[in-house]
């Protein structure tokens, strides 16, 4: 029996790089799918977490981004979710910078109280309305991105990885949402000299330096998080390989 204080969440991740390569085929189809979901569950609260956002080649592909935007946050679906946060890093001409992440936030109306923590002044912030921030979102202070440092890269090669978190306060109940992109493996035939592989290494030391960052965070303090994003999770090639 569910607890009448409760309220459901839908938490999603996906990684939309494929969509966004073909999206004449697939946006609407991908849109449609998950306002199906949320049309069925009706949570109270969504969390969608994104990774390469625009695909490979974002500069073609900013248009269908912007569409893909204006159809979630205009559909009947959501009409209910009256309170709208989305951060999409688009700045992909930063090489420092640059992440490919997208973290969008639905409310519905009635939930009571609803705060954002803004990590540059340390305090809370009442969320009303709908706020989109896209482009260079490096001084949007309700999030904290970071990309990981060049070191942990496999051959030190920059690729779009890293994290995005928002904290929340939803009547009373505080929490981090923590989109994370890892690293993929580059090549199959380095993956299969040894296990773990030097691309597992490389996405665990990133994850770790990642938790351990909020957990030593003593200007934020640490809370309890949900970590949801792209993983890039691989079985043991070479034991694959060997059988």
């Amino acid at each position: 029996m569910e607890n009448p204080g409760s309220l459901p969440f839908l938490l999603v991740t996906a990684n939309v790089g494929s969509v966004f390569e073909d999206p004449s085929r697939l946006l609407n189809i991908w849109i449609q799918e998950f306002l199906s979901n949320v049309a069925s569950r009706r949570p109270a609260f969504i969390a969608l977490h994104l990774q390469e956002v625009g695909g490979k080649t974002y500069e073609k592909s900013m248009e269908y981004v912007q569409e893909f935007i204006k159809n979630l946050c205009e559909s009947a679906e959501l009409a209910d979710y009256n309170r709208i946060r989305v951060y999409l890093d688009e700045d992909y001409n930063s090489a420092e910078h640059f992440t490919a992440l997208g973290n969008l936030y639905f409310a519905i109306r009635t939930i009571d109280s609803l705060q954002m923590w803004n990590f540059l002044t340390h305090e809370w912030e009442t969320v009303e309305g709908k706020n989109i921030h896209t482009g260079n979102i490096e001084s949007v202070a309700s999030k904290e991105k970071a990309k990981f440092p060049q070191q942990f890269f496999p051959e030190c090669k920059w690729s779009r990885k890293g994290f995005l978190r928002t904290r929340w306060s939803l009547n009373g109940s505080v929490f981090d949402l923590v989109n994370i992109h890892l690293f993929h493996d580059a090549s199959n035939l380095a993956a299969c000299e040894e296990y773990p592989s030097v691309y597992c290494k490389s996405r665990r030391r990133a994850l770790v330096h990642t938790l351990e960052r909020f957990h030593q965070d003593s200007v934020n303090q640490a809370v309890p998080y949900f970590v949801f994003g792209d993983f890039n999770f691989r079985c043991d090639t070479e034991g694959v390989v060997k059988v």
